[in-house]
């Protein structure tokens, strides 16, 4: 089985081989870039399954590019940066990030939060692809939500993350408790705050009012309940 997929996109030499070394050691592929410009022209030969960016970069923004591999392609994006404040990490999360690591880190920890991303698929049952609901087709296969009139929306893999949680549990409450143990990452304001932005985007992307949604409803003070009719494909 191929293993997945990391790239690492970082202007100092010495991270990009210290996390390079640490995620090669644990069974993970990497390939590495110094600029935007070759990372984005990597993208047209290859889909990374996780993709961890250095906002300060020498030829474009960071923020700008996360949401870009947000909205077109469907790896978990992970940011490392040495921006500590607290609007940066709000603003990388809100932009479609997945998680946020600051400067400096223990190589060990990049390790652990990928491997979150991306758990194990030795151990992961067999699943399907297509989940249908409410008039809309998932496609978790190629990231899509396609509505009755055939029009495309992409999703992330984070927000996929969300969105086969959901449907995998059709009008049953998920606490937040069982969100952080399926999907991983630290149990906090961090992971409640990612789990925010994703299910605002997820509402976004299906067309909810988000004063009165139909499909993910909001239980306050105990998580979230799907109401749709959901028939897997």
């Amino acid at each position: 089985m191929t293993q997945p997929l990391v790239t690492i996109l970082d202007d100092e030499p010495a991270i990009r081989t210290m996390l390079a070394d640490a995620l090669q050691e644990a069974g993970y592929r990497t390939m590495t870039f110094a600029r935007a410009t070759e990372f984005e022209a990597a993208l047209h030969r290859t889909t990374p399954d996780v993709c961890l960016v250095d906002l300060g970069l020498p030829d474009r923004d960071g923020l700008s590019l996360v949401h870009r591999l947000a909205l077109e392609l469907g790896a978990s994006v992970i940011i490392i940066s040495g921006r500590a404040q607290v609007q940066d990490r709000v603003t990388g999360l809100e932009l479609g990030a997945d998680d946020y690591i600051i400067k400096p880190f223990a190589p060990a920890e990049v390790v652990a939060r990928v491997r979150a991303r991306l758990r194990d698929p030795k151990v992961a049952r067999p699943r399907s692809e297509t989940a249908r609901f409410n008039g809309w087709v998932a496609h978790f296969d190629r990231y899509a939500l396609v509505d009755d009139a055939g029009e495309e929306t992409p999703f992330s893999h984070a927000e996929g993350e969300v969105l086969r949680l959901f449907l995998e549990a059709p009008k049953r409450l998920i606490t937040r408790a069982h969100m952080q143990e399926q999907l991983g990452g630290a149990a906090g304001e961090s992971f409640d705050r990612a789990m925010d932005v994703r299910i605002s985007r997820l509402r976004t992307k299906l067309r909810e009012d988000p004063k009165n949604p139909r499909l993910i409803k909001t239980i306050y003070g105990a998580g979230y309940i799907f109401l749709g009719d959901v028939s897997w494909t």
